[in-house]
């Protein structure tokens, strides 16, 4: 999953960061108005942490025109403007959660999952597919109840196919996921990823297809 951070100010934007990449979302971030326009209108996200006070464009603005150009990606409003009429209008603007500052870091952590999890359409914490299981609260696996350790990449795409489980997941939108800016993730890689998922999914029953030309459907084996 992939998350924007906007904060101007520079040790929280990195500490923000620096959570959000080790719980394993691909993160980028950026420190003023015009930056976070431009990349909201040029990148797909599937939230955008945004503060309020922004040099040259206030984060209102940023999330106005989010709405009028119909991006639907998940926005949390994080900022010391707390008051009443402040998280009234960035709620009517379409902001989905709104923290003031200071905050819990692990309210944030769940206030994250919970509209990554509301992102995707899911109303409950854990998804099943068969003998897979994902809790997205830990955002750990499990097959036929085993706890299921795999490598960062790996995990973060089963994610994606799992969070849109029988439907076809394009590379592309599995690179917009995965990836940061700052990260290549090229189609061989991919297809490493998917060819070790299958081979670990293939005997308890989960088909992980190849749509050629498309991308990626998995789905309960027949």
């Amino acid at each position: 999953m992939r998350v924007l951070v906007v904060e101007d100010d520079l040790h929280l934007a990195g500490s923000l960061t620096a959570l959000l990449a080790s719980s394993g979302y691909a993160v980028d971030c950026v420190h003023d108005g015009p930056s976070a326009e431009a990349l909201v209108r040029a990148e797909a996200f599937d939230l955008v942490v945004l503060d309020l006070n922004l040099p040259q464009m206030d984060g209102l603005a940023v999330l106005r025109a989010m709405r009028a150009r119909g991006n639907a990606a998940a926005v949390m409003i994080l900022t010391a403007r707390g008051a009443a009429e402040e998280r009234v209008r960035g709620l009517d603007l379409g902001a989905d959660d709104y923290m003031a500052k200071p905050f819990d870091v692990r309210e944030f952590e769940a206030r994250v999952r919970s509209l990554l999890r509301r992102q995707a359409g899911l109303r409950s914490a854990v998804v099943t597919l068969g003998a897979l299981t994902l809790d997205l609260t830990n955002r750990q696996f499990s097959l036929e109840g085993q706890v299921v350790d795999l490598p960062p990449r790996e995990r973060a795409l089963l994610e994606v196919l799992v969070m849109r489980a029988g439907k076809v997941v394009a590379k592309e939108a599995i690179v917009q996921s995965l990836t940061s800016l700052d990260d290549m993730l090229s189609d061989n890689a991919i297809e490493q990823y998917v060819s070790r998922l299958r081979r670990r999914l293939q005997p308890h029953g989960i088909g992980l297809r190849t749509v050629r030309g498309i991308g990626y459907l998995l789905e309960k084996a027949t």
